[in-house]
């Protein structure tokens, strides 16, 4: 089970060398804006290097929402990240489910996931998996309910989608940790990355703030319990810089004998 954490973008490898990890996740672009990303000078580098990679989408991607200055160019952009990802030898790209706004009716969020895998496939297809990341808050949100994942998987999971379970979204959404993961994989039948973050604020509070592991407000052993069943790459994105992240990586690693 390879372990690592998200860093900044700047030398990947270099970050997990310091952090001892085997796997690295990383943004591309700024997080907060439209960009597209640039080819990197040390793909190759990247490609070679045997660390697991992963790389997250930016956070104003919004494919599920019905306003098109949002939703049309969070599909052109999605697809181009995955292209750049895809580039550097990245193991998936993640990205979170999104929301549809005040008022309208979720059911067309589901369906713009769909069109969003099928735009892709007429520009040839995503050439990596794209791991839809449940979240944290948001009465109006695709991906924060396991009920809300069901019906998205009804219209993205025939079409090969992904899935990145991360713990602290999951408790601050009110979903219990102890058998998340068996009732994901029901849903879904498939974890491909899991992100062990603890959470600052408790159970259901719908608020997306990550903690070391044993400083937050989540049982260690539930975190524990969710790797080990789900039997993925683990991610941590936690914080507290080297000190922190390596830390929190030996911690896992010891718990589960890797």
């Amino acid at each position: 089970m390879r372990i690592g954490a998200h860093v900044d973008p700047a030398d990947p490898l270099a970050a997990a060398a310091a952090r001892g990890a085997d796997a690295v996740q990383f943004f591309l672009t700024d997080p907060q804006k439209f960009d597209t990303p640039a080819p990197r000078a040390d793909a190759d580098a990247l490609r070679g290097s045997g660390v697991q990679l992963f790389v997250h989408a930016p956070y104003r991607i919004n494919v599920a929402t019905t306003n098109n200055r949002v939703r049309i160019p969070s599909r052109k952009l999605l697809l181009a990240h995955a292209r750049a990802a895809a580039e550097i030898g990245a193991a998936g790209l993640i990205v979170h489910g999104g929301h549809v706004g005040d008022g309208d009716d979720i059911a067309t969020g589901f369906d713009n996931w769909r069109k969003t895998f099928d735009y892709a496939a007429k520009e040839g297809g995503f050439p990596l998996p794209v791991l839809i990341e449940n979240t944290a808050g948001g009465e109006n949100a695709c991906a924060r309910t396991f009920d809300a994942i069901a019906r998205l998987w009804d219209a993205v999971g025939p079409l090969g989608a992904g899935f990145c379970l991360d713990t602290c979204h999951a408790h601050a959404g009110g979903e219990a940790l102890i058998d998340a993961v068996d009732r994901v994989k029901a849903i879904t039948g498939r974890i491909d990355l899991v992100h062990c973050n603890d959470s600052r604020d408790e159970f259901d509070s719908r608020r997306d703030r990550h903690d070391n592991i044993g400083h937050g407000m989540i049982d260690p052993a539930l975190l524990v319990g969710v790797i080990r069943a789900a039997d993925a790459p683990v991610i941590v994105e936690t914080p507290g810089g080297v000190e922190g992240q390596s830390a929190d990586i030996t911690f896992l690693r010891n718990q589960i004998g890797g």
